[in-house]
């Protein structure tokens, strides 16, 4: 099975993570697919989830001058319609409003289960000051270095894992961020500004689309891109 070499990681966190990656085994029968899911125009390819039902999807996310704006109200999730499970590395370029107080959104792979306001699903997280958290929700298997590993029990989230990020280097609320987040066999690897900052390991590989959270405080998003390596 063809692998994600160190030098493909330490380029992505050293060469400002360029929005493609090349596989280095050819023979391996991967085949590499470039996705731009957010198009910078509009959200075809998108759908979402609101725990308000009578809220409409434009009421929420928007895309202005190029940038897809999250109001962070209600709670729920702008998910693709296409579901994803195999290797991949996705790109997501992000902000919280300036002139605003930042607040608490995420990153989730794997969505699955049935609909909720924090779907059964694996976090990159990016709440402000905690970007590069890792999370299994409702169950979903994710684990690592034991000593940045704990466990919980929550209302929302049902039995939740996180693995905490080893350092924080975020921008100052209002910046851009990047976040390059790697899959491979059952490893999450966690890159932010060009720093990889977490890595968890044994998690569960299930198909599902990925989301990004309404969860609190307006957020943006210039840039969500996805590379998948399949047979």
């Amino acid at each position: 099975m063809r692998k994600l070499t160190l030098v493909v990681l330490a380029a992505a966190a050293t060469m400002a993570l360029s929005y493609s990656f090349t596989s280095r085994d050819a023979g391996a029968g991967k085949r590499e697919r470039f996705t731009a899911l957010f198009n910078g125009k509009n959200l075809e390819g998108w759908d979402y989830y609101l725990v308000k039902p009578d809220v409409k999807m434009k009421d929420v996310w928007s895309v202005q001058d190029g940038i897809l704006v999250c109001k962070g109200e209600p709670l729920g999730y702008l998910h693709t319609k296409k579901k994803y499970t195999t290797d991949f590395v996705l790109v997501v370029e992000w902000r919280w409003a300036p002139g605003t107080k930042p607040g608490n959104s995420g990153v989730l792979l794997r969505v699955n289960g049935e609909p909720t306001g924090v779907p059964r699903s694996q976090e990159a997280q990016l709440r402000s000051g905690n970007a590069g958290d890792l999370y299994g929700f409702h169950g979903m298997k994710i684990d690592g270095d034991p000593a940045r590993r704990s466990t919980g029990t929550s209302g929302v989230v049902g039995e939740l894992v996180r693995v905490e990020r080893m350092k924080s280097v975020e921008n100052e609320p209002g910046e851009w961020n990047r976040y390059v987040i790697i899959a491979e066999d059952g490893r999450l690897t966690a890159t932010v500004n060009g720093q990889i900052v977490n890595s968890a390991f044994d998690c569960d590989l299930v198909a599902g689309p990925i989301a990004l959270q309404s969860e609190g405080g307006e957020i943006h998003f210039r840039r969500v891109d996805l590379t998948s390596f399949g047979e």
